[in-house]
């Protein structure tokens, strides 16, 4: 009789333990299993802004010095520069309540072949850059490679990538 008690007592344990509401993975470390978050890293350091659905990127990089800020056109994972046939293209700026256009002008650069109008690198010039280091700003119009993209939204200097 010692052993049934003995053994329903055993499996009465057994079945209450397994049963209970304990998180089976308490202290195990997910972070090993979690899906990487998708990233590119901006080749001068600068602010990524998505076209598309990662299609292509500008990336923005602001010189206070100088008020330059200059836009490199790249492809969606941000590793190779496209050139495009365009000699200009506008931004609209919201800078506190005030509202300005910044036009980047293409730069032609003898170390890659590219020259006005066909180029991956364009430059906007304002005195008010030099101070003037977060905005919010709209891409009107940019064609690249027979795709339009308008009315692209973006903060400065965050961007617009939501991943």
């Amino acid at each position: 009789m010692k052993n049934l008690l003995f053994t329903f007592a055993v499996a009465i344990v057994t079945l209450v333990s397994g049963c209970s509401k304990r998180d089976p993975h308490a202290g195990h470390d997910h972070s090993a299993h979690a899906t990487p978050k998708h990233e590119h890293k901006a080749p001068h350091g600068g602010t990524p802004v998505v076209l598309g659905k990662e299609a292509f990127h500008l990336e923005l990089v602001r010189d206070a010095a100088t008020g330059k800020l200059t836009a490199y056109v790249l492809d969606g994972e941000m590793e190779n520069f496209i050139r495009i046939y365009a000699g200009s293209f506008e931004v609209a700026v919201t800078a506190g309540s005030a509202q300005r256009r910044l036009t980047f002008k293409s730069v032609a650069n003898t170390a890659t072949g590219e020259t006005v109008g066909d180029s991956s690198q364009f430059e906007a010039q304002a005195d008010w850059l030099k101070t003037t280091a977060v905005f919010d700003a709209v891409l009107t119009s940019l064609e690249i490679r027979g795709t339009t993209f308008s009315a692209v939204a973006f903060n400065f200097p965050k961007g617009n990538d939501k991943d």
